[in-house]
C-alpha cells in the first residue's frame, strides 16, 4: 500500500522546492486535474509557464522515474511532440525534504477529438513514430502490463474493500470471476515494447497536431496498447478508426494484426484495474472529494452491467482490418 501523506506538501514547501532549484513563482499556485500525484501550474518571474508534479510517495523507484524521463527524452529527441521534463545541473529527478519532484514547461492545446478521423490519422503516425523509438531499447525498472497486476491483484483488493456494498458482493463476483477467466484465456502476448501506457483522449494536447502527455504510466506491454483507447462508438465507428490508425501507424512502424484479440482483454483488464485503484487510494482525502459516487450503490450496479457487457464483448470476434 502506498504511502498517501501529501500532508506536508503545503504552498511554503513547494515555493522552497522551486526557489532552491533557482526558480521564483509570481503567480499563485495552479492545482491541475492529477491524483496520482500532485501537479501544479505557475508562472515564474522570467515569464515562463511552468508546471511542477511531485510524485506519489512510494509509487515508483526512483530508477522507474528515471526511466521514464529518459524515454520522454529519446522521443524528444527524434522530434516526437512529447512533453519532457526540464533539467537542472543535469538533473530531472528532484528532491526537498521528503519529496520526489520534476518540472515541465507548460503547454497549452484543445482536447484530441476520439472521432475525428483526420486527427485520427495523425495519431496513428505518431503513435508509429513513439513505437519506432521504443522498439530500440526495453525497460529494466518499469511494469510490465499483466493479468497478475490487473486482474489477480486488484481482485483481491475488489475482495477486501469495505466500499463494495455488502448486498451487491456477490454479484459483482459472480461476473468478475468469468471475466477475469476470459482474459486469462485470450490475453496472450508475444512481442513487448516500451509504451506511453496511458494514451487516452485527456493525455493528448491537440495545436496543429497532438502534443503526448503524462508519461507517468509508461510500462511495457503489446503495441495495441497505445492504439486500442482511441477507438470510440460502436463496432462500425471502431473499425473504420482502426483502419485509419493502423494505416498511418505503418507508414513508420510494422503493426501484428493478431494483436488485435488483445482489445477487448485489455479494455476488461483496464475496467477492473480502475476500480480496485480507486478502492487502494481512498485513503487519500482528494479521491472521496473527485469520486464521490465511487462509494455510492449506484456505482457498483453500474459496474455489474459494465462486466456483464464485457464478458460478452470477450466472447465476440476481435475487429479486423480490411486486406487491401
Amino acid at each position: 500500500m502506498a504511502d498517501f501523506d501529501f500532508s506536508g506538501l503545503d504552498p511554503d514547501t513547494i515555493l522552497n522546492a522551486m526557489e532552491g532549484i533557482g526558480i521564483f513563482p509570481r503567480t499563485g499556485l495552479l492545482a491541475l486535474n492529477s491524483y496520482e500525484n500532485r501537479v501544479y501550474q505557475f508562472q515564474d518571474d522570467d515569464g515562463r509557464r511552468l508546471v511542477t508534479k511531485f510524485y506519489r510517495p512510494q509509487r515508483w523507484s526512483d530508477q522507474a522515474i528515471q526511466e521514464e524521463h529518459t524515454f520522454a527524452y529519446e522521443l524528444a529527441n527524434d522530434d516526437i511532440p512529447v512533453v519532457a521534463p526540464l533539467t537542472f545541473d543535469g538533473k530531472t529527478l528532484l528532491k526537498h525534504e521528503q519529496f520526489r519532484f520534476s518540472v515541465f514547461p507548460s503547454v497549452g492545446g484543445r482536447q484530441f477529438e476520439a472521432d475525428n478521423l483526420d486527427q485520427l490519422e495523425w495519431m496513428g503516425r505518431f503513435i508509429g513514430r513513439i513505437h519506432q523509438v521504443s522498439r530500440a531499447k526495453d525497460f529494466s525498472h518499469r511494469p510490465t502490463i499483466s493479468v497478475e497486476d490487473y486482474l489477480d491483484t486488484p481482485r483481491k483488493v475488489l475482495s477486501k474493500s469495505q466500499l463494495v456494498p455488502q448486498n451487491l458482493h456477490t454479484a459483482l463476483f459472480a461476473i468478475l470471476d468469468p471475466v477475469i477467466d476470459a482474459v486469462k484465456t485470450q490475453y496472450v502476448t508475444e512481442t513487448l515494447i516500451r509504451l506511453h501506457g496511458d494514451c487516452h483522449a485527456g493525455n493528448i494536447l491537440w495545436r496543429d497536431g497532438p502534443t503526448f502527455v503524462d508519461l507517468d504510466d509508461c510500462r511495457r506491454g503489446p503495441a495495441i496498447q497505445d492504439l486500442w483507447m482511441m477507438l470510440s462508438g460502436d463496432r462500425y465507428q471502431q473499425q473504420l478508426q482502426l483502419e485509419t490508425l493502423i494505416e498511418a501507424y505503418e507508414e513508420f512502424c510494422e503493426f501484428n494484426p493478431a494483436e488485435l484479440k488483445l482489445i477487448e482483454p485489455l479494455r476488461a483488464m483496464r475496467m477492473v484495474h480502475y476500480m480496485a485503484w480507486l478502492s487502494n487510494r481512498w485513503q487519500d482525502p482528494a479521491f472521496p472529494r473527485a469520486f464521490p459516487w465511487f462509494a455510492e450503490q449506484k456505482y457498483w450496479e453500474g459496474q455489474v452491467l459494465a462486466l456483464k457487457e464485457q464478458l460478452a464483448a470477450l466472447n465476440e470476434p476481435p475487429l479486423k482490418l480490411t486486406p487491401y
